[in-house]
């Protein structure tokens, strides 16, 4: 591994089952007979900003750290060539495998070829870095997200939307706006308007529907890319008295979107368990940084090849499954959820 061989005493085998997509994998997990050889896994995330990626943190160390390997945390700050920066650190700091939550996947393939390059294994986690060949990329099924966010667009029997999306250096944002334009197509709604929120800076959002107010009144409903984007929305449309009166959809079931929800200012939300993905992402992570192979039944193309994916799948959240998708996985609690109703 890495020009030198690194000496594992083999103790446990995990099987690890991903579910969506028909994905399993299974694979044998080591820890090091040594603290000299203990694995250390770097850990570069875009931002903070989106309240989850804490929550993916937090559960990605602490999975990590339970195998006996240690995590190197890195936060871009939404800044690309900080990022870089911190990518190439670790590199030099020759961590055992590079977990990437990408600012701007377009501009990270020649470092991310600088890792290959030491034998260092690279993971995509939740956007994908196109054409660079990593060596997975594990994220939720996002067709399937924009598809559950025109699902429950249409059952309120609308005409008109408006998209108000996240960045479009996100690869997600595509897949997610292909599964939502298909199920527009499929009911003959008209997405009377595209925006992209630059840096996933949900300021814009609010902005949009500020400086846009015709196409907001004539929208009958409004798909926002994530959940932040959508608490910015629902305030500009209090101000119209607009809130609960325009549907509004989003993702990753932030605790302000929950609140929405049950309020009636927000339709529904995509809850992605990402407690799953954090831990099933530092498993993998961990059999790659041992210098092990992974077993994946199902690849995406990353633009130039096929590369190994794990998708979860994913669960959508009105006010009528809250307690039982949301409070009852301890994702929030209830006093948190219903603290503005009764």
């Amino acid at each position: 591994m890495k020009g030198f061989a690194k000496s594992f005493a083999f103790i446990m085998a995990a099987l690890l089952t991903i579910t969506g997509c028909g994905n399993m994998t299974t694979a044998n997990v080591e820890e090091t007979n040594s603290a000299e050889d203990s694995i250390e896994i770097g850990l570069c995330f875009d931002s903070f900003v989106i309240e989850r990626w804490e929550k993916d943190r937090d559960v990605f160390v602490d999975t990590a750290s339970g195998l006996g390997a240690t995590v190197n945390v890195q936060n871009a700050n939404g800044n690309v060539d900080k990022q870089i920066e911190q990518i190439e650190y670790l590199i030099e700091k020759n961590v055992d495998c590079l977990v990437i939550i990408p600012v701007d996947g377009n501009a990270l393939k020649d470092v991310v070829y600088k890792a290959k390059s030491r034998e260092i294994p690279v993971v995509c986690y939740d956007r994908l870095i196109p054409n660079a060949s990593t060596d997975l990329y594990i994220s939720f099924d996002n067709t399937m997200v924009g598809e559950m966010l025109g699902e429950a667009i249409a059952k309120e029997d609308v005409e008109d939307v408006v998209m108000i999306c996240g960045s479009l250096t996100d690869s997600n944002v595509s897949m997610v706006n292909e599964g939502f334009k298909s199920v527009m197509d499929k009911h003959g709604i008209t997405i009377l308007d595209t925006y992209y929120c630059e840096g996933w800076k949900a300021e814009l959002g609010e902005a949009y529907v500020y400086d846009n107010k015709e196409i907001i009144t004539e929208a009958d409903a409004i798909m926002c890319g994530n959940d932040d984007v959508a608490s910015a929305v629902i305030r500009a449309l209090a101000i119209s008295q607009l809130a609960g009166v325009k549907p509004v959809v989003g993702q990753d079931a932030d605790l302000p979107a929950c609140q929405h929800i049950v309020e009636g200012t927000q339709l529904m939300t995509v809850y992605k368990p990402v407690g799953k993905l954090a831990e099933q992402a530092a498993q993998l992570s961990y059999i790659l940084a041992s210098g092990q192979e992974i077993s994946v039944d199902t690849t995406i193309n990353d633009g130039s090849e096929e590369i190994p994916y794990v998708a979860v799948e994913p669960i959508a959240v009105t006010k009528d499954n809250m307690d039982e998708v949301i409070i009852d996985s301890g994702f929030h609690s209830h006093e948190d959820v219903y603290m503005n109703v009764e």
